[in-house]
């Protein structure tokens, strides 16, 4: 008898974690599921790589649209949504210690060449733009 009673332990102390770690991983997966099937034209999202904007249109199996600037909607893969994320609404009193708080106006002073000393001098020029499809 106590010859078994040495692998059997052996057995639990190594299944038990394994099977509690599997079934959490499964409902972390159907959480995951349920999530990207649920999600609806205004939800707020983020997505696997940070970025947050509002679902514009989710008519495709596995792609969505996500608007993440006013007027700039792209497309996006279901799987890349890694949450719903609650908008920020401002409360009153957010709103009030805005309107209290005074605004400082930084202070400009003006060199002899006329460009002012807080501006960063750069020598950077714009390139123009590419035309794609012309050689």
């Amino acid at each position: 008898m106590q010859q078994l009673l040495l692998p059997l332990l052996l057995v639990l102390v190594l299944a038990v974690p394994l099977v509690m770690s599997t079934r959490k991983q499964k409902k972390q997966q159907a959480a995951q599921q349920d999530l990207q099937s649920s999600l609806a034209p205004g939800d707020r999202v983020m997505t696997t790589s940070g970025l947050y904007g509002t679902v514009a249109d989710t008519s495709g199996d596995t792609t969505i649209d996500i608007e993440i600037a006013p007027g700039v909607v792209t497309t996006w893969l279901r799987l890349a949504v890694r949450e719903k994320v609650e908008p920020v609404v401002e409360t009153e009193e957010d709103a009030a210690d805005e309107a209290v708080a005074p605004v400082e106006e930084p202070s400009i002073i003006e060199s002899g060449a006329g460009v002012k000393a807080d501006e960063p001098q750069t020598t950077a020029q714009v390139a123009p733009p590419l035309e794609h499809g012309k050689k």
